[in-house]
């Protein structure tokens, strides 16, 4: 009552009833997969406001200073500026800790969902004409959580970060004739640089925020004027939209799926511990940590880095040294395909009309047969990227760990490819679906006065009535 007194209010004094009652009413289709995008959504929020409050106490300076904190095994150690105030932050700032890790598991989890959205976006098909814009900037999100995440991780100035940089430093150096030029430019000097943590603070904080909101906003408002795509039911059409609207319902659950996202987040911050810089200690140029892996959703750049040979070329007498296949042509080729894959696909199949249903997997089984590949390719490069923590658990040489990778990486994604194109394609010819609810059982009464058992003609895969709705 209250909101429809105010909408009344509203309506009355701006005469903009039709497009209020209009968006109001607004249907979204149900289903539990789009709520990985709001959970994205919501772990961004969440990031803001502890970011917010993380950077009232950070200090971007490499100026060296003595530790002299409550932590006793680094009392009297020459640190960074910037690494003594996350460790003032850590152990002297009232709820500084919990504030850190739970920022940190709002990035993980930030990630994990748009990853987790990129993957149903893909396998269902919800990338096809029209929501191509969609998929493109779904991509863009992708690829700004990782530069947030890494500018981010970079900041306190630990022995952990300070790998990533070197890393970060090396790949940028080889590229050919202007990668020195390049890294000078953005490091301010040579490594570890004197202005490098000032630079990344502005674009943790400024500049890739503003892209993240732009990208949102952009997705949001494609969104609301196309609505999300619907699997096949009896009763739906390309043209109509089955759902519940806007308020109250759709609305409602989205609040409380809000509530819900910040507080597992918040008990993730509160009970396990997450990126412990004062186990690290601070970043020293000559040496390193081991071992060192970086976040999940760039470990697989530290796996491609690790299993790439050494291979060097020179061209018009210029050295291009062995990072560059593996740190920028391989990412850049992969994701320029997979940006362009609405576009590739259509081409390939001829397929331009506009689609609002979405598709089961087993309906297109070459995508499915390449989306399972490129999944295996990523999971592999992640699990290359820990190759010493998983080789010293396992108890086996770090090399010949790495042998297993490089084959599993060349033959894995071409193996998952084509048992999941041979499943898809068997449960798509398939009368009816293994997993689909069981055949219903009629009876009617005969001319004897008995009763005779009547079986329903069993659904086709394809069809409309292919199987119940499961939203």
């Amino acid at each position: 009552m209250i909101v429809r007194r105010w909408v009344d209010g509203v309506d009355e004094r701006l005469d903009g009833s039709s497009f209020i009652s209009r968006n109001l009413r607004k249907v979204f289709p149900d289903h539990w997969a789009f709520m990985l995008g709001e959970i994205a959504l919501y772990s961004f929020l969440l990031l803001v406001l502890t970011g917010t409050f993380l950077s009232f106490f950070y200090l971007a300076s490499d100026e060296p200073v003595t530790y002299t904190g409550p932590y006793q095994p680094l009392q009297g150690q020459t640190v960074s500026s910037a690494y003594d105030s996350v460790m003032r932050l850590s152990f002297e700032v009232r709820a500084g800790l919990v504030m850190r890790q739970i920022h940190h598991w709002a990035a993980l989890v930030f990630m994990g969902a748009v990853i987790a959205h990129i993957i149903r976006v893909f396998f269902t098909g919800a990338f096809r004409k029209p929501r191509e814009i969609s998929w493109l900037i779904g991509i863009g999100l992708f690829l700004s959580g990782i530069g947030a995440g890494f500018s981010g991780y970079s900041l306190p100035d630990d022995a952990l970060s300070g790998a990533g940089l070197r890393i970060a430093y090396s790949i940028i150096l080889s590229i050919p004739f202007v990668g020195a030029w390049v890294a000078y430019l953005f490091f301010g000097g040579e490594f570890p640089g004197p202005d490098i943590l000032n630079r990344l603070l502005v674009l943790h904080i400024f500049i890739i925020p503003v892209v993240i909101f732009t990208l949102l906003g952009a997705h949001l408002a494609v969104v609301w004027h196309q609505t999300h795509t619907q699997f096949r039911a009896s009763g739906r059409t390309e043209e109509t939209v089955t759902g519940t609207p806007v308020w109250p319902k759709f609305a409602l659950k989205s609040i409380g799926l809000a509530f819900t996202t910040f507080g597992v987040i918040a008990l993730l911050g509160g009970l396990f511990q997450v990126n412990p810089i004062w186990l690290y200690g601070p970043f020293v140029p000559y040496s390193t940590a081991s071992p060192s892996q970086p976040d999940y959703y760039i470990g697989w750049l530290e796996g491609l880095l690790r299993l790439w040979p050494n291979w060097e070329f020179h061209v018009f007498g210029h050295t291009v040294g062995e990072l560059l296949l593996p740190g920028l042509v391989v990412p850049g080729l992969v994701f320029t395909i997979l940006a362009l894959w609405p576009f590739l696909e259509a081409r390939a199949s001829g397929d331009y009309e506009w689609h609002h249903f979405a598709q089961h997997p087993r309906e297109a089984p070459v995508r499915s047969g390449f989306g399972a590949a490129g999944v295996t390719f990523f999971v592999v490069l992640v699990l290359a990227g820990g190759n010493d923590v998983v080789a010293k658990f396992l108890g086996i040489e770090v090399d010949s760990f790495n042998t297993v990778l490089r084959w599993t990486l060349v033959l894995g994604p071409v193996l998952s490819g084509v048992v999941t194109y041979w499943i898809c394609r068997d449960l798509r010819d398939r009368r009816r679906h293994p997993l689909s609810a069981p055949l219903r059982v009629a009876f009617r009464r005969n001319a004897a006065g008995g009763f005779e058992e009547i079986e329903s003609e069993p659904p086709v895969a394809g069809r409309e009535v292919e199987e119940p709705d499961r939203t």
